[in-house]
């Protein structure tokens, strides 16, 4: 990518090949047209067309996540590769090293790519799903004499609700880990009659009424029963929590929710190269969060 995207020229037409395969597409109107008029500045062309239909400007970051950034597309290139490439993310000081950037300006691009890494499920699961939940971040408060800080019983961690199924993760924060709201999920975005994977944990239980619900008692020593099990969703669970505790330290819960879509981005394309799944993110990234949206609960 380094040999191949030397400036800001290259980052940019290789964004529009990305994104139009050669054919213009108007973020205004929609229009699509290899031959919107194509707008020069003392007779050089900059990447600024004007749509044939609308007559409405633009350019092929309006509507990104480029749009408007005082940072060029050679960082933000830079910066998404490093991201989607590393196994466990990268800390914003960590970036804002790599790319020469303050760590506040790394942090918000940080927070831009996650908003765009949304794990969104267009279908429901139809085949064998392995479904489990688990609790995540959050130290012992001070003066909080309880000892056990781990698992259901714990009031200070934050409760996810994992799907897997097919090779593909679907993560979603919840208010608790109740039968109601677990059931909930399920019932919505899996198929009725279909396989269903769970521990031995009571919420699961009355599954059996629309879904072929199978437990693995793990309270028995049980992790394999007749061939079926949780164990890829434990394990998407561990890499979760190890990327956080090794690279973030400590995630608040406002924000808990991006990390999760963030590790179920790469878990989801950890069959793509590098390369592939660079350019699919510069693909789909349509969805421009803004600094005062990022920072609302906090001003």
């Amino acid at each position: 990518m380094i040999e191949k995207l030397q400036s800001e020229e290259d980052c940019r037409l290789f964004l529009e090949d990305v994104r139009w395969q050669g054919k213009p597409i108007c973020p205004h109107c929609g229009s699509i047209n290899e031959k919107h008029y194509r707008l020069t500045t003392n007779g050089v062309f900059k990447g600024l067309y004007k749509c044939k239909d609308c007559r409405e400007r633009f350019t092929v970051t309006v509507g990104t996540i480029f749009e408007s950034s005082h940072i060029g597309l050679k960082k933000w290139f830079l910066a998404i590769y490093i991201f989607v490439s590393h196994k466990k993310g990268i800390s914003s000081v960590q970036l804002s090293k790599d790319i020469n950037v303050t760590q506040k300006t790394a942090w918000f691009m940080l927070s831009r790519i996650r908003h765009n890494f949304y794990n969104k499920i267009k279908v429901k699961f139809d085949n064998r799903t392995q479904a489990d939940e688990t609790y995540v971040g959050g130290k012992k408060r001070k003066g909080d004499k309880r000892k056990k800080t781990q698992g259901r019983s714990t009031l200070i961690k934050v409760p996810v609700m994992g799907l897997l199924s097919d090779g593909k993760v679907y993560t979603e924060i919840i208010p608790k880990a109740s039968g109601w709201v677990l059931k909930t999920i399920i019932n919505r975005l899996v198929k009725q009659g279909s396989v269903i994977v769970t521990d031995g944990w009571k919420g699961y239980s009355g599954l059996s009424k629309d879904f072929i619900h199978k437990v693995v008692d793990h309270s028995h020593g049980q992790y394999v029963k007749d061939g079926f099990h949780t164990n890829s969703i434990e394990g998407f669970w561990s890499q979760l929590k190890r990327g956080i505790l090794g690279i973030y330290h400590l995630v608040s819960p406002k924000h808990l929710h991006a990390y999760c879509d963030e590790f179920a981005y790469r878990y989801n394309t950890r069959d793509m190269s590098d390369g592939e799944r660079f350019e699919l993110f510069l693909s789909g990234c349509t969805d421009r969060l803004k600094y005062k949206e990022l920072i609302w609960n906090w001003i």
